[in-house]
């Protein structure tokens, strides 16, 4: 605990922790470790058995018809994009408040992308503002699940179908979630999950990408593997060699088999991970609901929310410190955080390529400044979370106006 006013690390204070508690750290069990020396074992590292079996309990946790293991979100974006026919000249419409790779595989395929604000409270891409942004050469739209709260799946839906558009929900937040009882990989013709270190589950590095359709399915499983003729990696196995064929020039993207060692075993603990999770966001909310500083994300009451990562926004008009100072002062005190994000229209990429400029999109250049988020992962004990909170009430005293 601290006292009202205590001098912060930043100032020469003394940390409210002895040991610094990083924003994620994995929880990998046993299991995890004994299937990964059994795939070492075993001769097979590679794409094979296990990244079959891996994709299978996905598909079924997930209630998908198909299931496509790759080496990240990112490669499902990317491929996805690929399927749907998206090329030069084309525009895709995602959100700002979004990792990169979102607007990154959007101009590997020579496209634009085009950015939607946001809406108030859940940072999700403005369905609203959606359908004034479309113009002849839009080709798909990339909804964000933000922290793991669904976007408005039915008017997008509803937005795409009218337009003849393709939508790509980038799920990387949200593994569990639901929107309106439908599971998300269940709603589109593509949906992109992540298994980064940081994830919900994880396989160190990898990727999920869930397809509707057989034949697409098809082809972004031979799109996955240099364009190689489908199931190519049996080619080695007791069934006999087989030549193989290139049917598209293709990517290297393909799953393997020491990443879905440690993805078997981690699916079965999701719903314990979430619900730990959910606990913690529980008293999260709880603990910051009196001080008006901090203004955690909210939640609608039509989803189930994934609860991946947990931000808040800084009023700072009640403040007298900016997000960074707040941001650094909270890292003194030996508590990691994370920024989920500054909004990618005015990164200098996309900046100088685009000539994106402030003024454009308000409630995400704002976010943009005012977003930080803090630990929340199953592996915390109730002490660091409790640790957690007395830092943001230290540092919010503080720098209280």
């Amino acid at each position: 605990m601290f006292m009202p006013h205590e001098k912060l690390a930043i100032q020469g204070g003394k940390p409210l922790r002895d040991q610094f508690l990083p924003f994620h750290r994995p929880f990998i069990g046993e299991e995890e470790i004994a299937e990964v020396t059994a795939a070492l074992r075993s001769g097979w590292i590679t794409t094979g058995p296990r990244t079959k079996a891996f994709e299978e309990k996905f598909r079924q946790y997930i209630g998908s018809p198909h299931a496509v293991g790759l080496n990240s979100c990112t490669a499902g974006l990317h491929l996805s994009l690929e399927a749907a026919g998206v090329g030069e000249g084309d525009e895709v419409i995602t959100s700002p408040i979004t990792f990169a790779s979102t607007a990154n595989v959007i101009v590997h395929q020579r496209a634009t992308p085009v950015f939607v604000d946001v809406e108030p409270g859940t940072l999700n891409i403005n369905s609203e503002l959606i359908e004034q942004s479309i113009t002849p050469r839009t080709k798909a739209i990339i909804p964000v699940h933000l922290a793991g709260h669904p976007c408005d799946m039915d008017e997008i839906t509803k937005i795409a179908q009218q337009h003849g558009l393709t939508v790509i929900e980038d799920a990387a937040h949200a593994l569990e979630s639901e929107y309106r009882g439908k599971k998300i990989g269940t709603i589109s013709p593509f949906t992109a999950f992540s298994f980064y270190a940081t994830k919900n589950i994880t396989t160190g590095e990898g990727g999920m990408l869930t397809v509707l359709d057989d034949e697409v399915e098809e082809k972004v499983r031979i799109l996955s593997l240099h364009g190689i003729s489908r199931d190519a990696w049996k080619r080695y196995s007791d069934e006999g060699y087989r030549h193989w064929e290139i049917l598209y020039a293709g990517y290297k993207y393909n799953m393997f088999d020491l990443q879905a060692a440690v993805g078997l075993h981690q699916m079965d603990r999701i719903d314990q991970f979430r619900e730990n999770r959910k606990k913690y966001v529980t008293r999260y909310n709880e603990a910051f609901k009196e001080i008006l500083e901090v203004e955690p994300l909210r939640t609608k009451p039509d989803v189930k929310h994934a609860h991946h990562i947990y931000p808040i926004l800084l009023n700072l008009n009640m403040l007298t410190a900016d997000r960074d100072q707040i941001m650094n002062a909270i890292q003194a005190e030996n508590i990691g955080i994370g920024i989920h994000f500054r909004a990618v229209h005015l990164h200098p990429f996309y900046r100088d390529k685009f000539g994106f400029q402030p003024g454009k999109l308000p409630i995400a250049e704002d976010a943009s400044q005012r977003i930080l988020s803090l630990p929340l992962y199953p592996g915390m004990s109730e002490e660091d979370l409790e640790d957690v909170i007395s830092v943001v009430k230290k540092v919010i005293a503080v720098f209280q106006k």
